[in-house]
């Protein structure tokens, strides 16, 4: 049973990764081959706390959303204004040069050998509950005014803009939020794998979701 669970919660942590990128190519038709990047982040950033400060579940997943926020938006910032295929590029040269970083800074991150002792806090319950949260969230911001200015931004960028919607504002909201929920996909996961290491969080998985 506890092999079925293990499965299952992996599932659920994949879920929530393909919810993020929905936001980004589902509702805006933009394209990134940088999510795992950020959930790179949020895993490094909730297991470094907990492992060294001790800190709780929640306080991490907290940490890990706010930093994989704010990833987003500096990534987001210089190339919102760029067109679809640039910014794929962008964000694959992002997620490349975290991974550069993670293996770098073998003193903190531990370097090509990961992140050990991670305590164990993810369940599948909380995996799963949070997945019924975020596709209720999703669906409901889907159906929104901000929804509906992201879908007239995938028709067409330019008629969107002739009609007042702030093209680039949407564009940014969708990054960060998207990234935001990515690192706490990865706070997810490093507490259920009790380990990271940067081979996890390249372009392919990424390109998966």
């Amino acid at each position: 049973m506890s092999y079925y669970l293990q499965v299952l919660t992996s599932v659920g942590i994949t879920i929530i990764g393909v919810l993020s990128v929905y936001i980004i190519t589902g509702l805006t038709g933009l394209f990134s081959l940088g999510q795992a990047s950020f959930m790179a982040i949020g895993a490094y950033t909730a297991g470094l706390l907990a492992k060294s400060f001790g800190w709780g579940f929640a306080a991490c997943a907290l940490a890990a959303v706010a930093a994989g926020g704010l990833a987003g938006f500096l990534v987001a910032l210089p190339t919102i204004r760029l067109r679809r295929d640039y910014i794929a590029l962008i964000t694959f040269g992002f997620g490349e040069a975290v991974i550069a970083v993670l293996n770098n800074l073998a003193n903190i991150t531990g370097g090509a050998t990961g992140l050990i002792s991670i305590p164990r806090r993810t369940t599948p319950l909380l995996v799963w509950g949070s997945v019924v949260v975020l596709i209720i969230l999703i669906w409901n911001l889907k159906k929104s005014r901000f929804g509906r200015q992201c879908f007239a931004l995938k028709s067409d960028e330019l008629t969107a803009k002739s009609m007042g919607i702030n093209v680039n504002r949407v564009k940014l909201m969708a990054f960060v939020l998207a990234s935001m929920i990515t690192a706490y996909a990865g706070s997810l996961y490093a507490f259920h794998t009790t380990y990271v290491d940067p081979s996890v969080f390249v372009w392919n998985r990424s390109a998966e979701w």
